[in-house]
């Protein structure tokens, strides 16, 4: 080998030398600079130190959807505020993972990418996170604003009348569809942040069809005119004449029911001034027992009962229960069953 080739070759390899070594230089100075192509969670950082990416990922993505959401539902609404959502996600991670993949593919494979200025084609996730909680309550929150529950059939009783109140039906939120929704609209920084929540009806148990046989057997008590009438299937069957509460001890007005049958009941006296040296007492059936034939309880020791006082009927004559003659009464008794309604007026 001559002197000019070894010259050459000595050349040759200090260049190669130096090339690498200005090679691996160059490669250490990148090594905290993401490369060109490499996105993270859609956010183009390619170029960016740490710091710069994190910022750009901070601005461009999760600052868009850091947005209240507002849902509707027949001319009403509710917000939900985009700081109680906590939208967050771990940059640090995402950087990190975004600069290992800007180091892949070895040293030669970097040097080619240095020289050409080609770029790499990698979507770092930026997993994205928020408070589910927060949502589930919310989603209760409209709930309860929104629900309403159905409306049975029934009665609305006077003195000498029943009419029958109509059912209405009751609405529930479809509170999945809302959650649902509300989740796609979180992460979707474009899309319309007014959700209309939706919700489908909920039945009464008892239909406006059905209201007669729910109350087959009904009693009114108009105290004014006296007069007890019983009603099967909503319609008048009978009328009764009878005593009701005088003056101080008038017969208890409201909605009862038959809490109680009992065939020649005794008297149970109850503990009031005007039973004087009777009160506390029990009398039994015979001629000092008040209470004949029949007794029907309905409040608080007050009921219905016949009685021989006939002369009383079409008065308000008794201590707080209602009279009635003995043939009355255990016609009436033979009709009602303990639960049936009394309405008192």
């Amino acid at each position: 080998m001559g002197r000019r080739t070894k010259i050459a070759v000595v050349v040759g390899v200090l260049v190669l030398v130096l090339g690498v070594a200005a090679g691996y230089a160059y490669d250490n100075s990148q090594k905290g600079e993401i490369a060109d192509g490499v996105t993270i969670g859609g956010v183009d950082v390619g170029g960016m130190d740490a710091a710069e990416a994190k910022q750009a990922v901070r601005r461009e993505l999760l600052a868009p959807l850091r947005h209240s959401i507002r849902v509707g539902y027949d001319g009403h609404r509710w917000d939900l505020p985009g700081k109680t959502l906590d939208v967050h996600a771990d940059l640090d991670s995402a950087v990190e993972r975004a600069l290992a993949e800007s180091r892949d593919g070895g040293l030669p494979g970097r040097l080619v990418r240095y020289v050409t200025g080609a770029s790499i084609d990698k979507q770092v996730p930026a997993d994205v996170t928020y408070s589910r909680p927060a949502i589930n309550r919310f989603v209760r929150h409209v709930a309860a604003a929104v629900d309403r529950e159905a409306q049975d059939a029934t009665i609305a009783a006077t003195g000498d009348s029943l009419n029958v109140v109509p059912a209405k039906n009751g609405r529930r939120l479809r509170d999945v569809l809302l959650t649902r929704q509300l989740h796609a609209a979180v992460l979707n920084a474009s899309a319309d942040h007014t959700v209309a929540a939706r919700t489908h009806p909920t039945k009464p148990k008892v239909t406006t069809k059905e209201v007669a046989a729910a109350y087959p057997t009904y009693l009114t008590l108009d105290r004014a005119t006296f007069t007890l009438r019983f009603w099967k299937n909503l319609k008048l069957v009978k009328s009764y004449t009878v005593a009701v509460g005088q003056e101080g001890l008038e017969t208890p007005e409201g909605l009862y029911a038959i809490q109680e049958k009992e065939e020649n009941p005794s008297w149970h006296v109850p503990n009031s001034a005007w039973a004087g040296s009777l009160a506390g007492q029990t009398i039994p059936p015979g001629p000092e027992d008040p209470i004949k034939a029949r007794w029907m309880g309905i409040f608080a020791g007050a009921g219905i009962h016949g009685t021989d006082e006939t002369y009383s009927l079409g008065h308000a004559a008794s201590h707080g229960c209602v009279r009635m003659s003995i043939p009355d009464v255990i016609d009436l008794y033979n009709r009602v069953q303990v639960g049936d309604p009394i309405f008192v007026i």
